[in-house]
C-alpha cells in the first residue's frame, strides 16, 4: 500500500510543468543539459521534479541554499540515473552544501573501540558521499565542474556515483548490474583498468583517468565515471573497453551525443 501511495505521488510529481526559471537555471548551469535529445531532456526534467522533492536539502557554513543550487545538483545527479532502473537513491535523504572548501572534522574513537587501522585526519574535501548517511558537496566546485565538463573534473557525478556503487551495500567499485555476464564482464575489465592505473600512478608516470582513482576500486568508479560522462570521446580513445562497459550500465552513450547543439530556448 505504501509503495502504491508512494508511485502516485511520483507520477503526479513528474507530470508538473517544470518551471522556466528551473530551464533556465540547467540551461545555463549544465553543459550537459544542450546536448540531450528531446525525450533526455523531458527524461531528465521529470526526474529532477521527484528527486528535488524527494530529498532533504540543507545549505551549510552560511551558504544560503537557492533554487539555482538545488536545480544545478538535482540536474546532475540525475543525469546518472536517465538510462538505469533506479528508485531515484533511495540511499540518499540529505544533501548537504557547502558554499566553498569544507573541512571535515577527524572521527574521534568512540570509547570502547578498538583502532584497527590509522584515524582519517581532518582533510579540505570538494565532496562526500557518507555510507548511510548523506552526499556533501561544495558549491564553487559543482559550478565550476558544471560549466566546464572539458576538464573531466564533476564534484556531483563522482559523489553520486559513489551513491550508486553503494546500492549493494558496499563501495567496492561495482554497482548492481543486471545480469551474471555483465558483472562478468565489468569484473574482467574494471580490474584491469583499475591495476594499469595503480601502476602507472605509482611510477609517477602521465595518466589520461585521473591518479586518485588508484586509490581503491570506489574511487575509480568514480572517477570513470566522470570521464565517461565529461570527457567519452577522450575515454573511448584511451580505453574502449572501460567506455564499453559504462555504457552498457549506464545505459547512456554521452560520446554521441558531443556533436550534437544546443536547441533554442522555447
Amino acid at each position: 500500500m505504501f509503495h502504491w501511495f508512494r508511485d502516485r505521488r511520483r507520477d503526479k510529481t513528474r507530470k508538473r510543468p517544470f518551471p522556466r526559471e528551473w530551464e533556465s537555471f540547467v540551461r545555463t548551469n549544465v553543459a550537459h543539459y544542450c546536448v540531450l535529445d528531446d525525450a533526455e531532456r523531458a527524461g531528465l526534467r521529470a526526474l529532477m521534479q521527484v528527486f528535488l522533492e524527494e530529498k532533504y536539502w540543507e545549505g551549510c557554513g552560511g551558504l544560503e541554499l537557492t533554487d539555482e543550487i538545488r536545480i544545478t545538483i538535482a540536474a546532475q545527479a540525475c543525469l546518472l540515473l536517465l538510462g538505469i532502473p533506479h528508485n531515484y537513491y533511495r540511499n540518499v535523504e540529505s544533501i548537504l552544501v557547502y558554499p566553498s572548501t569544507v573541512v571535515i572534522p577527524e572521527r574521534q574513537p568512540r570509547v570502547f573501540e578498538r583502532i584497527m587501522a590509522p584515524v582519517e585526519t581532518a582533510l579540505p574535501i570538494l565532496g562526500q558521499a557518507i555510507a548511510q548517511g548523506p552526499v556533501i558537496l561544495v558549491w564553487d566546485a559543482v559550478l565550476h565542474g558544471a560549466h566546464n565538463p572539458e576538464q573531466g573534473h564533476n564534484v556531483v557525478y563522482h559523489e553520486f556515483a559513489h551513491k550508486l556503487d553503494m546500492l549493494d551495500g558496499s563501495a567496492d567499485g561495482t554497482p548492481p548490474l543486471a545480469d551474471p555476464d555483465q558483472f562478468a564482464e565489468w569484473v574482467t575489465i574494471c580490474s584491469r583498468e583499475f591495476l594499469r592505473l595503480r601502476d602507472l600512478a605509482a611510477k609517477g608516470l602521465p595518466t589520461f583517468l585521473d591518479a586518485y582513482g588508484a586509490k581503491n576500486e570506489a574511487e575509480f568508479f568514480a572517477v570513470a565515471t566522470e570521464e565517461f560522462f565529461d570527457r567519452p570521446l577522450a575515454l573511448q580513445m584511451q580505453s574502449p573497453d572501460l567506455y564499453h562497459v559504462l555504457r552498457a550500465y549506464y545505459r547512456q552513450d554521452p560520446a554521441e551525443r558531443v556533436h550534437r547543439s544546443c536547441p533554442e530556448e522555447e
